[in-house]
């Protein structure tokens, strides 16, 4: 007789085992029709699962968090249907959940193409309006693999085999298509309502370069058409601000073959990189830092004693010398380390906060690299804070008020924060865990932040708290880390002296707030798709001529300017003034400046935004006025 506790502490009992769905029902009929899923003690179950005992027991539907990846692992087996359905001799493989949908990668003899994509989903629609439902059942581990060998399906059949002898394996039946999967699923089809396939992509089996390569649909789904429309149009309006169509416009990078993943700034970009860079390095010293430089690479025994050969090895690039290896720094850590242990330290010297514009490299895999978002070499806003155990919240504390001070100059406003705790492979004691994550628990509480964990995604070395920041259409990028560390310190013999004479171990805060200049510079231009803020923009100002009779003025007009540190570009081409303005707003350029015959009489300029705003005229002064008003509030006035 189970008695059934439910979210809100309400209770219901039954005479016999019962399944979700019965309790679903039980509770209400709009309920039953609703259910997706279940979470009985913590646990996700299909609404099929029989409760045999006493248990707490949450209907998941699609207004709950866990409902959305039940419907979009869910859409990935129809997917698999559809596609078994149209191209019967295609093998399946994998089908995951990714954020904001899913993927699934087939192996097929002849590429699919888009044409193909929309067949796929007119076969999908109608899968989903059949109402097929779906069933699990379980196998052994040799039933399954004799199963899928039957099948044809050799690649679910090598999955099954590296799963460990004697484990029971759960399969989902829908129709005539059957999947290897944990799940849980819908109780049918038609509960995949709002779906679109994507894109197509390749993919090497299992990840490696030395395996077939497979073919990859890609689809995002949602629990309603309107929910999905919204993510397309979040999608379509990305694509126009993707970083790199507009840094083809306002020529400030590319990238090439022979530097995979390495950026080449040009003048406009690197005018940004080193704006960014001076404003950083400002604020920096506001709040305490010092700021240091450390070599490129080191010798690797440093990377081994320090664990990051241990746990980043592959991701590290490393060559030699002399009969010594030597590794590429793909984080600055333990150069700082080494920077604290010259000299003896006195807890007099703490807290002592480092920063560094650090140049790092990492071996990202080549199917991962994206424009600046994601790099091989990159510039890194690193800093370490030695201190006290005593010292770490208010240091916290002070850090969370330096990052929310450069966020809101950049014009981001909406900061979300979660606290990565300890994950299963890490150094250092649990005690030592258990102090670091509540000293960054109570750093946020103390500033009274809104905040949730994020179980077992702390670094191997500590916790950490992430910043992510949500930008103009929505979207998340994770930038800013703050890391309490106990554990390099101890393996790198790194100790200060405290008030009673005695060597201890200092605690090292890793902190940085853009991540890396490159990333950072990318959310930027898509966030500010219509035109950088003016102390942002590579040339604020352009100016430009009606005739050549204006050109002394032109010049003299730019000499001024660049005398208050702005940057100004002219244009004195014999081009007609009308096709001039058009393509230097196409440019993003934030102030066009006008001269003809009565600027040039009256010593005034005409300006204009590249919104397409006439400002009219004004002295020069007046205009130096409003430029250095406006880079001063970082583009508000």
């Amino acid at each position: 007789m189970p008695q059934i506790t439910l979210p809100d502490q309400s209770k219901r009992q039954f005479d016999n085992a019962v399944t979700v769905a019965e309790v679903a029902a039980n509770i209400g009929a709009g309920l039953a029709k609703a259910a997706l899923a279940g979470k009985v003690d913590g646990r996700l179950v299909d609404t099929s699962y029989q409760i045999k005992d006493d248990a707490e027991l949450a209907i998941i539907t699609d207004k709950t968090p866990e409902g959305l990846d039940v419907i979009r692992h869910s859409t990935a087996h129809l997917l698999a249907h559809a596609v078994k359905e149209l191209f019967p001799t295609a093998q399946v493989t994998i089908g995951p959940v990714i954020e904001d949908g899913f993927y699934y990668d087939f192996s097929y003899e002849r590429p699919f193409t888009p044409e193909d994509l929309i067949c796929l989903e007119e076969k999908m629609h109608e899968l989903a309006a059949n109402d097929i439902k779906v069933v699990r059942s379980t196998l052994s581990r040799e039933e399954a693999i004799k199963y899928f060998r039957e099948l044809g399906e050799e690649y679910k059949a090598q999955i099954i085999e590296s799963i460990p002898a004697g484990e029971t394996l759960s399969l989902y039946n829908q129709g005539a298509f059957t999947d290897l999967c944990r799940g849980p699923h819908v109780p049918s089809t038609a509960h995949l309502k709002a779906f679109k396939l994507t894109k197509l992509a390749g993919a090497y089996w299992r990840g490696d370069s030395n395996n077939e390569m497979l073919q990859r649909i890609y689809g995002t789904a949602w629990a309603n058409k309107k929910d999905l429309e919204a993510y397309l149009t979040r999608i379509e309006e990305a694509e126009k601000r993707d970083h790199r169509k507009i840094a083809k416009k306002m020529d400030l990078f590319h990238i090439q073959p022979e530097s995979p993943g390495m950026v080449f700034w040009h003048p406009n970009g690197w005018a940004i990189f080193q704006t960014i860079a001076k404003y950083m390095r400002q604020k920096q010293k506001e709040y305490g830092y010092q700021e240091v430089n450390t070599p490129i690479m080191a010798d690797y025994s440093l990377w081994a004693s320090s664990g990051h050969a241990e746990k980043f090895g592959n991701d590290m690039f490393s060559t030699e010398s002399e009969n010594r290896k030597y590794a590429v720094k793909p984080m600055s850590c333990p150069m700082h380390i080494q920077i604290f242990k010259q000299g003896l330290k006195s807890y007099r010297d703490l807290p002592l906060r480092l920063a560094e514009f650090g140049c790092c490299h990492r071996n990202e895999a080549s199917g991962a690299l994206h424009g600046l978002m994601r790099v091989r070499g990159f510039n890194q806003d690193d800093g370490h804070i030695f201190c006290t155990e005593g010292q770490i919240q208010d240091e916290a504390a002070r850090f969370i008020d330096m990052l929310y001070d450069v966020y809101l100059d950049f014009g981001f406003t909406d900061v979300i924060l979660k606290l990565s705790t300890r994950p299963e492979k890490r150094f250092g004691s649990d005690a030592s865990w258990d102090k670091a994550e509540k000293a960054l628990a109570d750093a946020m509480d103390m500033k009274g932040l809104k905040w949730e964990y994020n179980p077992g995604e702390g670094a191997f070395y500590g916790p950490k708290i992430e910043f992510s920041l949500k930008d103009c259409i929505g979207r998340v990028w994770q930038c800013g880390t703050l890391q309490v560390d106990f554990v390099l310190p101890e393996r790198l013999d790194t100790s200060y002296v405290d008030d009673k004479g005695e060597k201890v171990r200092p605690v090292m805060l890793h902190r940085a707030i853009f991540g890396s200049f490159e990333r950072f510079i990318g959310i930027l231009l898509e966030n500010y798709a219509d035109g950088l803020p003016i102390w942002l923009a590579p040339i604020q100002v352009t100016v430009m001529n009606i005739t050549d009779k204006q050109d002394a003025y032109c010049l003299e007009i730019q000499k001024i300017l660049q005398g208050d540190d702005f940057r100004v570009n002219l244009d004195l081409r014999n081009e007609k003034i009308g096709y001039k303005i058009r393509e230097h707003s196409m440019a993003r350029i934030p102030y066009l400046v006008v001269v003809g015959e009565r600027e040039m009489e009256t010593r005034t300029v005409s300006v204009r935004t590249h919104a397409g705003v006439d400002l009219g005229n004004m002295s020069l002064h007046q205009f130096q006025e409003r430029l250095q008003r406006e880079v001063a509030h970082h583009g508000n006035e």
